[in-house]
C-alpha cells in the first residue's frame, strides 16, 4: 500500500510542470505607451500606427502598444519627451531629432542650415555611418534606437508676403521649436523667432499673433495651414527632420530576444513605409502635393540656385558656430557623406 502511494506521488511530480520562480519570468506590460507629436492624420503618426499594428500581428498580441499623440504624456512639451522615455514615463516613441537635440547635442546635425540639399543627402546620413554613430550616442542616453523615419524638409510659410531673399524675412514673427540653433538661424536671417508648442502655434497663426512657421509640407497640408493665414510658401529645403523609433532600455530588457527582434524589424519596416508616405507628392516629377496646395490659392515659391545661395551665405556663421558645438569631426563626416552620395 505504501509502495503504491509513493509511486502515485512520484508520477504526479513527473507529470506536473516545473514551477518557475516569478523573478525568472519575463513580465510584459498590458500596454506600452507610444509617444508622438502628431496623430495618424500625419505621416509621422501614421508611422506609429503601422509600427503598432506590425508588432501586434507579429507578436501574436504579446506586445500591445498604444499611441499617445500630441506628446500628451508630457503635457505637450516636445522637448521633454526624451527625458520622459529615459525615466520610464514613456515606453516607446517615434521622436524628432529636433525635439531631442537640447538633450543630445549631436542631433543638431540635421538642423544645420542647408547641410542636406536633397533626399539622397538625408539617406546618406541616416542610412550610413553617421546614422549608426548617432544611434550609438542615443544608446548611451538610456534609450534603444531601432530605425529611422522622416518628418521631412521644413519649408517656410507666412501670412504677409512672398519670401525670395533674406531681406524678405526681416521683422516677421516665425514660430520655431524649442531649439537654440533654430533661434540663431532665424535671427541671422533678420526674422523674429518665437518658441512655441505646435498646439499653441495654430491659434496664434489664426489670430495673426504669429506671422509664419517652418514645417514639412505634409504637416502644412494635414493641418490645413492655409486656413490660418499661411498663404505664402517658400520651398527652400533649409533643414530636414529625421525621426527615430526608440524603446526605453528597461522595457527593451524585459522582452525575450525573439520579441526584441520582432519589435526592431517592425520598426525598420514601419520606418521605410513612413518615409515613403512623408515624401509622397514631393518626389514625383509633377509634385502633385505642391499642385494641390497651389489650387487652394496659396503662393508657392521655388528658389533659384542663386536665390538659395543668398540664404546659405546669410547663415554661414551660424553653421560654423554649431559645427563646433555639435562636434567638428561628426559634422565633417556628414559633409563627406553628403558630397559622396549617389
Amino acid at each position: 500500500m505504501q509502495r503504491r502511494c509513493f509511486m502515485a506521488a512520484a508520477a504526479t511530480l513527473i507529470a506536473a510542470p516545473l514551477a518557475v520562480p516569478a523573478s525568472a519570468q519575463t513580465k510584459y506590460k498590458t500596454e506600452y505607451k507610444v509617444s508622438t507629436v502628431v496623430g495618424t492624420a500625419f505621416p509621422w503618426g501614421k508611422g506609429a500606427e503601422i509600427w503598432i499594428d506590425l508588432v501586434r500581428q507579429r507578436s501574436n498580441g504579446r506586445i500591445n502598444m498604444k499611441l499617445y499623440p500630441g506628446v500628451s504624456l508630457v503635457q505637450g512639451d516636445q522637448t521633454r519627451e526624451l527625458t520622459a522615455i529615459r525615466q520610464g514615463i514613456i515606453d516607446m516613441a517615434i521622436g524628432s531629432t529636433i525635439n531631442w537635440s537640447p538633450q543630445v547635442k549631436e542631433l543638431n546635425l540635421f538642423s544645420l542650415p542647408f547641410l542636406m540639399p536633397d533626399y539622397k543627402a538625408i539617406d546618406a546620413l541616416t542610412q550610413g555611418e553617421v546614422g549608426r554613430q548617432l544611434f550609438g550616442i542615443l544608446e548611451k542616453q538610456g534609450v534603444v534606437p531601432l530605425a529611422w523615419g522622416e518628418n521631412g524638409y521644413r519649408e517656410l510659410t507666412n501670412s504677409k508676403r512672398e519670401v525670395r531673399k533674406p531681406d524678405d524675412l526681416k521683422g516677421l514673427k516665425i514660430r520655431v521649436v524649442g531649439s537654440p540653433l533654430f533661434l540663431d538661424t532665424f535671427r541671422a536671417l533678420g526674422a523674429n523667432p518665437t518658441q512655441m508648442s505646435w498646439a499653441d502655434a495654430q491659434p496664434a497663426f489664426a489670430t495673426g499673433a504669429v506671422d509664419g512657421q517652418e514645417n514639412p509640407m505634409s504637416i502644412y497640408t494635414a493641418a490645413k495651414l492655409h486656413t490660418v493665414n499661411q498663404k505664402y510658401v517658400t520651398m527652400w529645403g533649409y533643414v530636414a527632420d529625421p525621426l527615430v523609433f526608440v524603446v526605453n532600455k528597461e522595457v527593451w530588457a524585459s522582452w525575450s530576444a525573439a520579441d526584441r527582434e520582432i519589435v526592431r524589424q517592425a520598426a525598420i519596416d514601419a520606418g521605410k513605409q513612413q518615409i515613403a508616405i512623408a515624401r509622397a507628392g514631393l518626389v514625383e516629377p509633377d509634385t502633385p502635393l505642391i499642385k494641390s496646395v497651389q489650387a487652394l490659392g496659396v503662393t508657392v515659391t521655388h528658389l533659384t540656385p542663386q536665390e538659395r545661395e543668398a540664404f546659405v551665405a546669410a547663415t554661414r556663421k551660424v553653421y560654423a558656430k554649431w559645427k563646433s558645438t555639435i562636434g567638428a569631426e561628426l559634422v565633417t563626416k556628414a559633409e563627406t557623406a553628403v558630397a559622396a552620395r549617389k
